[in-house]
């Protein structure tokens, strides 16, 4: 789809600034309220891991953790932060069975165009354990296309659990409105 090939494109292009503007972002209340569900030691995908931020977080807390991205310029950032070898891959292509407690999705399959998103989630609840938890984040509205050079699918919160009701096995658990954390950025 363009407007996957458009905001992997911008990834790819402004990746060293993006990394440098979210990997020491403080995040470990929302990093820890999601840890809070899981077993000591449990393995993690971070889907879209952006700088590498959290999976950087979760390593250091003893969680074993996969990393993807779709940008190749990402991944190459994101390993040399974590330390661990970053999987270039876009979401539509995870083909996972019951392999991981949690997938963490923090601020990137709202990338995706609604179209693509409900096969994703689906996808993802097939890659957790049974009894596992996704945490995923959007903006917070009703827009949905090309900002700022990238694809953004905003929900708000009735919005998005009318959007989950139709997924088989999906059950929401907790939904915060929080503002963005990163500095300059607190719409």
């Amino acid at each position: 789809m363009i407007s996957d090939e458009k905001t992997i494109e911008y990834y790819n292009e402004h990746a060293s600034v993006f990394a440098e503007g979210t990997i020491d972002v403080a995040f470990s209340e929302i990093q820890d309220r999601f840890l809070a569900y899981l077993p000591e030691g449990a393995k993690i995908l971070d889907f879209g891991c952006g700088s590498g931020r959290d999976t950087k977080y979760f390593l250091s807390k003893g969680y074993r953790v996969d990393a993807t991205d779709g940008s190749e310029k990402i991944c190459e950032i994101a390993g040399h932060n974590t330390g661990i070898p970053v999987k270039k891959m876009l979401f539509t292509e995870l083909d996972a069975d019951s392999c991981y407690d949690g997938i963490w999705a923090c601020a990137s399959i709202l990338h995706l165009p609604k179209s693509e998103l409900k096969d994703v989630l689906i996808r993802m609840l097939r890659a957790v354990k049974p009894g596992g938890y996704i945490y995923t984040s959007f903006k917070y509205g009703d827009f949905e296309g090309i900002r700022d050079g990238r694809h953004f699918t905003d929900f708000t919160e009735e919005a998005f659990r009318t959007f989950a009701r139709d997924i088989p096995g999906l059950e929401i658990v907790d939904v915060r409105i929080s503002a963005d954390v990163r500095p300059g950025r607190s719409e």
